[in-house]
This record gives structure tokens, sequence and C-alpha cells, in this order.
């Protein structure tokens, strides 16, 4: 099965901007797709539709599964999931989270898996995103922002998934606020990533066209 774990440089970097994008640009030239995002924290069931998991739903149309099923971890607090799960008496393993995730594995299409926060992120009280992409085995897509500053970050995080032999199927930069020129910094970056294909994503008003990442990505 066909397993790609979107992960990002950090926070807010726009992870759920591309994945949505790239659901819909998969849905739009007929190939099938699912969503999964086993922890999200900062969740206010009030505004579900605004959140991650929501918008992973409505990208994935009217045959999406409920959100329980897109994310089945939801925590109330803005903090990182430990410390969110913690606030609700709940403490979160490792174990816990590759089962949860293997169970859609086991599914009849291609997958997303959308992690929380950065690569380097905590997900437990000893374990990050980065320990759960390499439990699980899996292909990564890396989201970084064009802010000054995200070259350095994102080869740092490209190195370090190196480190544990996790394969990079592309670098997305997805446009930051008033950050220097996207396609400007793209170049840079590129020169140091010449192996690793890259894709700009800016912020466009009818949103991201990733028809041209989905076609990258044999998935």
């Amino acid at each position: 099965m066909s397993v790609l774990f979107v992960t990002a440089t950090g926070t807010d970097v726009g992870k759920t901007y591309v994945s949505c994008a790239l659901i819909r640009a998969l849905r739009a030239a007929g190939r099938p797709i699912r969503a999964f995002k086993p922890v999200v924290s900062g969740f206010d069931p009030a505004e579900a539709g605004a959140s991650d998991p929501g918008r992973l739903r409505a990208a994935l149309g009217p045959d999406a599964p409920s959100l329980e099923q897109i994310a089945p971890l939801r925590f109330a607090a803005p903090l990182s999931p430990p410390l969110a799960a913690q606030m609700e008496g709940v403490t979160l393993s490792l174990d816990q989270l590759e089962a949860l995730c293997r169970d859609q594995m086991a599914g009849d299409a291609p997958l997303l898996i959308e992690g929380a926060g950065g690569v380097m992120s905590p997900l437990t009280d000893s374990e990050t995103n980065l320990d759960l992409i390499d439990r699980l085995g899996v292909s990564a897509i890396l989201v970084t922002g064009s802010y000054l500053g995200t070259i350095s970050h994102t080869l740092t995080a490209l190195e370090v998934l190196k480190a544990r032999g996790v394969p990079v199927a592309a670098v997305v930069m997805s446009e930051s606020e008033n950050a220097p020129d996207l396609a400007e910094t793209a170049a840079g970056l590129s020169a140091f990533m010449p192996d690793i294909p890259l894709f700009t994503a800016p912020r466009d008003a009818g949103g991201w066209d990733a028809s041209a990442l989905a076609r990258g990505l044999s998935f």
C-alpha cells in the first residue's frame, strides 16, 4: 500500500494546506486517496470544520470518513500533543500511535498521514514525529515555509530524516506571510538539495494547484 507521511520543519508552516491541495489534485485526476491525522491538539469541537482534520475531511469530498475516523485523538489545549493529552488525563504512547496508523495503512487506497508539528516535535513524553515515521517505515513529504531562515531549517530537517534512513519524496515550500520572494527563496534552497524534487505552494486566493506534485509522486 502507498503511504506518505506529511511532516514539516516546524509548526504552522502549511502541512494541512499542502495536504489538502494534494488531496484535491489527486481526486481531480481520478486517483483514490485517504487521509489520517492520528493526533491533533488545539481542537475546538465548535470549530471542527476549521480544524486540521476538518479541512482534510472537506478536501476528501462527500464520501469522506467521519472526523473521528480521520483524527481519533483530539485534545483541546493548543500545546504539543503529549502536554495537551496530559491536561485531559491521557498519556500518549508511540505503540498506540503506530497501531492507529497501521490500522489505516491496511486499507485499500493510498494514504496520507499528517503529523503534528515539525519532524522533531514531540508526540509522546520521549518520542517525536521522526520516531513514528521511522517505526512506520514510510517515505515523507517535507513542508517548509518561505520565511527568512527557512533554508537552514529545511536542510537541518533533511539531515535528520537522512540519518534515520527516511526517504523524502518531495519538499514543498509553502509561502509564509511577509516573507522574502517565494521563487527566489526556493531557488536558493534547491541548490543545496539537487536530488529532491522541490515544489512551491503560493497562498493564492483560489488555493494552490498541487497537480504537478501529484503527478510527481509514485503514489
